[in-house]
């Protein structure tokens, strides 16, 4: 594994270059901040109309049409939605390449999954930030970064690394570290812990958790603070030093119920469902069952959020989090700016 920091990067090669962010959600808003607090040319490309252009000319950036922002660029950054980038690069983006442009990506799904072939003569490469935007933003204006993946798919340019590991040096990840992938091992590995840990699994696990209290009759306020408020406690030991870490920092009774009780939960049918999973996403059958939904007008998927939105734990969470006024404060996420 090839690990990189900023010492290994070179901004100079950046100099002279025009940067188009296109799209300005979670990742989008942080790349182009980052990029001009970096001192890097930057251009925001948008749909006219869209809700995110005031809060990009708020920011102080140059936003244009996405088409426009992509004829105008040497470096083209789409942070499209996924399931919107096809669409998009046929449309507003391919006829404005040129050769020896650099066409690139936070996520390998359209590449990898072949949804977008960029001609031959483009350089293709991917730096994908492993945290959200909004982290990735917030880290960097305290002089911290998030760790990036760097992958680079085409190199007719002989110069596609430098450049990639100075994108990922502008945008802060080598900070941290930048470690070289590839798109297929980005592409899969991530959709795998969206999936089956960190937000499929972790969020049914919660859920789970919850209702069995609830329906054993226990305050749903209660069941609220054991399995979603201290989640974050959990996790925050975890992310500073591993598993070891909080098993240090937890009780003798918390780590005995830990070691002996967890494996019942995450038995071997969960197991074989995780495996059903990659698999499903090695084979491209996710990717396509995901692009159908989207082209179909994600009625599934509407109803999916809205059943979740609804789920009781959310009513009881907004509750408690009202007594808790701190927890807004220094909000990563704050809609009315990204």
């Amino acid at each position: 594994m090839q690990v990189y920091y900023d010492r290994d990067a070179d901004l100079g090669v950046l100099k002279g270059k025009k940067v188009a962010v296109l799209g300005y959600g979670s990742q989008g808003h942080a790349h182009a901040n980052n990029l001009r607090d970096s001192g890097i040319e930057v251009v925001v490309g948008l749909r006219r109309g869209s809700s995110s252009w005031p809060k990009a000319e708020n920011a102080g950036l140059e936003v244009t049409e996405t088409a426009e922002a992509a004829r105008a660029a040497d470096i083209v950054m789409i942070l499209l939605p996924d399931e919107l980038q096809g669409e998009a690069y046929a449309k507003e983006i391919k006829p404005g390449l040129k050769s020896g442009n650099y066409l690139a990506f936070g996520h390998g799904f359209n590449i990898h999954f072949k949804r977008i072939v960029p001609p031959p003569s483009v350089n293709v490469f991917m730096v994908a930030p492993k945290g959200p935007g909004h982290l990735l933003r917030s880290e960097f204006q305290k002089g911290r970064g998030v760790p990036c993946l760097l992958a680079i798919q085409q190199d007719p340019s002989d110069d596609t690394k430098k450049v990639g590991l100075a994108y990922a040096s502008a945008i802060g990840g080598a900070r941290a570290a930048v470690i070289e992938t590839t798109f297929k091992d980005e592409t899969e590995t991530d959709l795998f812990g969206e999936q089956s840990v960190l937000c499929g699994g972790l969020t049914a696990l919660i859920q789970t958790g919850y209702e069995t209290l609830v329906n054993a009759g226990y305050p749903p306020e209660m069941a609220y603070f054991e399995c979603v408020h201290e989640v974050k406690l959990i996790v925050d030991l975890i992310y500073e030093g591993g598993l070891t870490n909080m098993r240090y920092s937890i009780s003798n009774t918390a780590e005995y119920g830990d070691l002996t009780r967890g494996k019942r939960v995450i038995g071997p049918e969960v197991r074989q469902a995780m495996q059903n999973i990659l698999k499903d996403i090695q084979s491209g059958k996710f990717a396509e069952e995901w692009i159908n939904e989207y082209r179909c007008g994600m009625p599934h998927f509407t109803e999916l959020r809205k059943e979740a939105a609804n789920h009781p734990l959310e009513k009881v969470g907004e509750g408690l989090r009202a007594m808790m006024p701190w927890l807004a404060q220094n909000r990563l996420v704050d809609k009315s700016k990204n």
